[in-house]
């Protein structure tokens, strides 16, 4: 091995599924050749290089130009390495170790730590050489904290070391708070409860201290086994506004936002600008004024301020195909989050003022949303249905809007409970129910139809149709300057596209979706081969689901064939998962930390006593939201119930 080889062209293995591996494979044979059977390899950079090569050949990773003998020569000459690496690393001792490890490049000191544990370094070297000797070799204390051989030998130095400096906090988070950390970290045994208690405090006081950190701190789950307790949030929750109001003192940031108008010669129900990023919505008063009954109000939530889209499904939920790039992949999330991004927080602004401006002009009618939800459970289900016993009590005009928002959640979940007993029983038995008010897991209210909601399986075959059709970081979306959109299904629908239109690179995704059944080539175009399936597949990009009994005949036979073929499974619940997991977040913490558990807090009286009534009035308005669209869920199941000739599931 020659001593002149330079560092920046060592090769690594990244692993099989990533692309900086295949491009280096080539360089396997450069590095295999320089190897000689004979000799230990001259320093520890050698022998982790030479692991390196032996990992390409264990994965079969070769130069593409091998011949077959070339192959079984160098998979023959695997074991050879193997057994120079570890001889190099078995004279690894607390005599030689600063001299042999000197600096390493950062991308082999995984590769060194795994080494020296396999090889009982840590076993033959104690704490008080090994670790100063790793830090002068570049090798970080959150490095060290990834091998667990490493961790287990030296334990309580490990947690001295930990605990020496606030920073490592970040340590703590990335293995307990946030979600999708890359690599595995290990902890020692002695590091208790209190030491992380005081080492994420600590962290907290800390000037440099991550904001994005000390968020997933804020909206941690309490859990006293890491030291997080009520008071430790509290504390994070206001370091947080601290550094945010620091960070926007001398930046004003951009204008967001939603409003609304009502206008007097508008003819149009509603037309929406967009200036900038703030959104104004505005409303014919002649459309509100004629549409003051009941059900017409209740209509113009659901088609006019559109809460739900053509098949039923709730827009308002946060959906991964409305987050940006940046958001999928750059936020910084905790392991219990609700994901959110612009085109929520956009959604959640607009149908609050919607809400409210809503709540206002009926007010002036003398009307009021409760009312109209007291006249669907009291008069609608029974004459429409002939369902009887479901109740809602408005809450009393002169209560303050704490009492109104305290009010009704507890009328929510009771509406709630009165669907689930009747979906479950056929009927409703009010002295049962009184029995057997449960808290309510919005995920498993049944359903009064069998399969309901359509949810694409983890199969390839789909997962690569929906990822090519409808991604906006699909190969399919970029011909040239004019030939483009953010879609695949978006160029393709919009454009007469030929098979040779699409780039060469292009053509094998092209290929597999015809072959698939997905897209069809008639010759002069290629297009969508079934309008019905197209639907179908689309709602489950854009939505997370389809509902099975809003589609078409013809697009129900799709659902049946995609079923068919494992790309599908269909369940029965009243809420589709999406929106379930966006009442938890918004009601509870059952399936998220960082919501803002308006139920929890407002039936437990727990909110902040200084809070003024316009924070209670937003709340009002919030709760006033998702009651509307439960009531637009509990419709549609007893529309779609009736008109299929009450398929019980």
């Amino acid at each position: 091995m020659t001593d002149g080889f330079k560092e920046s062209r060592r090769l690594k293995f990244y692993g099989a599924a990533d692309f900086a591996t295949y491009w280096q494979a080539d360089r396997v044979a450069e590095v295999a050749e320089r190897f000689k059977t004979s000799a230990t390899p001259a320093t520890i950079v050698d022998a982790i290089e030479l692991h390196n090569v032996q990992l390409y050949i264990e994965s079969g990773l070769l130069p593409t130009s091998y011949s077959e003998a070339e192959r079984a020569a160098i998979v023959a000459l695997a074991p050879q390495l193997r057994a120079a690496v570890a001889k190099s690393f078995a004279l690894v001792d607390e005599t030689n170790l600063a001299a042999r490890l000197g600096e390493i490049p950062y991308d082999y000191h995984a590769d060194l730590l795994e080494l020296l544990g396999r090889s009982k370094a840590f076993e033959r070297c104690n704490a008080e050489i090994m670790l100063p000797a790793l830090k002068v070799a570049g090798v970080g204390l959150g490095e060290m904290l990834g091998c667990k051989k490493l961790v287990t030998a030296y334990d309580e130095r490990v947690r001295d070391a930990l605990i020496a400096d606030v920073r490592n906090a970040e340590n703590l988070i990335r293995k307990y708070l946030q979600e999708d950390v890359s690599s595995e970290i290990h902890l020692p045994k002695s590091l208790i409860a209190a030491d992380m208690g005081q080492l994420l405090s600590g962290y907290l006081d800390d000037a440099d201290a991550n904001l994005n950190f000390v968020r997933l701190i804020a909206t941690a789950a309490v859990d006293l086994r890491i030291g997080i307790d009520a008071k430790l949030k509290l504390k994070a929750k206001r370091c947080e506004e601290r550094m945010v109001d620091e960070l926007f003192k001398d930046n004003s940031g951009l204008e967001t936002g939603a409003q609304v108008r009502v206008s007097d010669s508008q003819d149009e129900p509603v037309k929406m600008e967009l200036d900038g990023m703030v959104a104004t919505f505005t409303y014919s008063r002649s459309w509100l004024d004629q549409t003051l009954d009941n059900a017409s109000v209740l209509n113009n939530f659901q088609h006019l301020f559109e809460f739900a889209d053509g098949q039923v499904l709730l827009t308002l939920p946060s959906y991964s195909a409305e987050l940006g790039v940046f958001e999928r992949h750059m936020t910084t999330l905790g392991r219990k989050h609700y994901q959110v991004g612009a085109a929520f927080r956009a959604k959640d602004m607009s149908s609050l003022v919607q809400t409210r401006m809503y709540h206002h002009y009926l007010s002036s009618k003398d009307s009021d949303v409760e009312a109209v939800i007291a006249w669907f459970f009291d008069t609608y289900l029974v004459d429409e249905f002939e369902v009887h016993k479901f109740s809602f009590a408005p809450s009393a005009r002169t209560s303050s809007y704490l009492e109104k928002a305290r009010h009704l959640f507890a009328e929510m979940e009771g509406v709630v409970n009165q669907f689930r007993h009747y979906a479950q029983d056929g009927e409703l038995d009010r002295e049962l129910l009184a029995l057997t008010s449960d808290p309510i897991a919005y995920d498993q209210v049944s359903s009064l139809l069998e399969g309901k909601y359509v949810y694409a399986t983890e199969h390839e075959e789909i997962r690569g149709v929906l990822y090519s059709l409808f991604s906006d970081q699909s190969g399919l979306t970029y011909i040239n300057e004019t030939l483009n959109a953010s879609s695949a299904s978006e160029l393709i629908v919009e454009n007469e596209l030929s098979y040779t239109d699409f780039l060469e690179h292009q053509r094998p995704s092209v290929d597999q979706l015809i072959e698939l059944g997905v897209l069809e080539d008639t010759g002069v175009r290629v297009q969508i081969a079934n309008t019905d399936q197209f639907v179908v597949l689309r709602s489950l990009f854009a939505r997370e689901a389809a509902a099975y009994h809003r589609l078409s005949p013809a697009g129900r036979t799709q659902v049946d064939a995609l079923e068919a073929r494992g790309w599908v499974t269909r369940e029965a619940a009243l809420l589709s998962k999406a929106e379930a997991s966006y009442f938890n977040y918004f009601l509870n913490k059952v399936e998220f930390s960082n919501g803002p558990e308006l139920r929890n807090k407002y039936l437990h009286g727990s909110q902040a006593v200084a809070e003024s009534e316009d924070v209670h009035f937003h709340t009002y308005v919030t709760a006033l939201r998702m009651l509307v669209l439960l009531v637009i869920k509990i419709n549609d199941e007893f529309c779609l119930w009736k008109a299929n000739g009450d398929v019980t599931s």
